[in-house]
Parts: C-alpha cells; structure tokens; sequence
C-alpha cells in the first residue's frame, strides 16, 4: 500500500468517527432496493449520511483492500456542504474530512 492508500484509509476512518460522533450511523443495513439505486449519491433511495455509510464507505475499503486503483475525481464535499446546509448540525469537521478526500483523489495533471 502506497502513502497516498494509507493516507486515505486513515480518512475514511476518521469519516467513519464522524458519521457516528454525529449519530448519523445507521445500525441496521439498509434495504438492497435502496441499494440498487442508479442515481448520483443515491437521493433517490436514502439519505447523504446513509450513502457514505452503505456505498461510498464499502467501495473505497474495498479498492483499498484489493489494492485496486482508487477514483481520480471525487467531488463529495460539494454535495456534502449541500446536504449539511439546511440541517442543524456540527458538521464542519465531516465536510472537511470529506474535502481532503477529494483532495486526496485528484488525478495529478500533466502539463507537459
């Protein structure tokens, strides 16, 4: 595993933390027709909190794990400050959790 793996998996737990610290961890799976869904972020079928729980959080352990090449373009904290905004919440460590993972997983460019 690579610095940058490393780096990111410490992230993803710190995530993980957050989600919970904030009582947005889900205990119960949630169902496979949520699952299923084909939309962006799946707001079709369950809340933010709950697709990085279910989607987002399983794919990345799972690259991470198999040591498969993780995405070079994120954009999640978009999203999350979207989400996050209309809710009364301390969320400003999550969205910045989530800023450095799409740092993280921005495809080095080359200029030559």
């Amino acid at each position: 595993m690579n610095n940058t793996h490393i780096t990111v998996a410490e992230v993803l737990m710190d995530i993980e933390k957050e989600l919970r610290e904030l009582q947005l961890w889900d205990e119960e799976m949630i169902s496979e027709a949520a699952l299923a869904s084909e939309q962006p972020f799946a707001v079709d079928t369950m809340t933010f909190p709950q697709w990085l729980q279910f989607i987002f959080l399983p794919r990345m352990y799972f690259l991470l794990s198999q040591q498969k090449p993780l995405p070079t373009n994120c954009g999640i904290a978009p999203m999350a400050e979207h989400y996050f905004s209309s809710i009364k919440l301390h969320s400003v460590p999550l969205i910045g959790l989530l800023k450095k993972i799409d740092e993280l997983l921005v495809k080095p460019r080359d200029f030559r």
